[in-house]
């Protein structure tokens, strides 16, 4: 069943999510299915979207789902467990990472405000195991005031992400940009309405490669092969 049949049919707790989510969780977790994974999904909403995890994981998922709302260790249940506490809170949230384990999943579903989001990345996102993902959700409200967004506004996500696609790309900046531990240890970064994805991982030497024969029309002597 994927995600989104699921979704459709859910008669458990609510859950509460943009239908074009759905195919960026299906090609972002799906190799993570009956994996030994931890995920952290910040933001309970109504335990609907924990359940849905837990379902689309499998049985040796363990998720854990972050609220500033005691009411929500309501929807603690066999595999899955809540922690109390604000999201930008990095005591807080060591404390969590002490417990579970490096998260292999983050989902930012929270507050949704700037201050917070970008907290929350700052700590976690060092901290995801070296294959893992991070997602955050609902990014237009990086556009939006009440939420401290604003168009090309300075410290909202998506202006960070800005930052990090260069970041990103450092290996190939000529020493302009030094390279970081972001550099060298993320595979991509996904942008989509409203969405931003983080995969992890590490490189072997970049290198561009020729195999084949030579051909006038391709001259191999004009390819940029390595940043100098």
């Amino acid at each position: 069943m994927t995600l989104w049949r699921d979704f459709l049919t859910n008669d458990k707790k609510l859950i509460h999510k943009w239908k074009h989510y759905f195919p960026i969780y299906e090609h972002h977790l799906s190799r993570f299915t009956n994996q030994d994974v931890v995920l952290f999904e910040i933001g309970c909403g109504g335990g609907g979207s924990l359940q849905l995890w837990k379902r689309f994981l499998g049985p040796h998922a363990r998720i854990l789902g972050i609220d500033i709302n005691p009411a929500c260790r309501s929807f603690e249940e066999d595999q899955i467990a809540i922690a109390i506490g604000d999201q930008s809170d990095c005591d807080f949230l060591q404390k969590i990472i002490n417990t579970t384990g490096a998260p292999d999943i983050v989902i930012d579903d929270g507050s949704h405000v700037m201050e917070h989001v970008n907290k929350s990345f700052s700590f976690l996102y060092p901290r995801v195991s070296r294959n893992g993902v991070y997602l955050v959700e609902d990014m237009h409200t990086s556009y939006w005031e009440e939420f401290g967004g604003g168009v090309r506004r300075e410290g909202t996500f998506i202006e960070k992400c800005k930052s990090l696609i260069d970041e990103l790309n450092a290996d190939h900046t000529r020493a302009a940009i030094k390279p970081t531990d972001f550099t060298h240890t993320t595979l991509s970064m996904h942008f989509y309405d409203s969405v931003v994805v983080f995969e992890k991982g590490r490189h072997t030497v970049k290198r561009a490669l020729a195999i084949g024969q030579p051909s006038e029309i391709y001259r191999t002597d004009r390819m940029p092969e390595k940043s100098p």
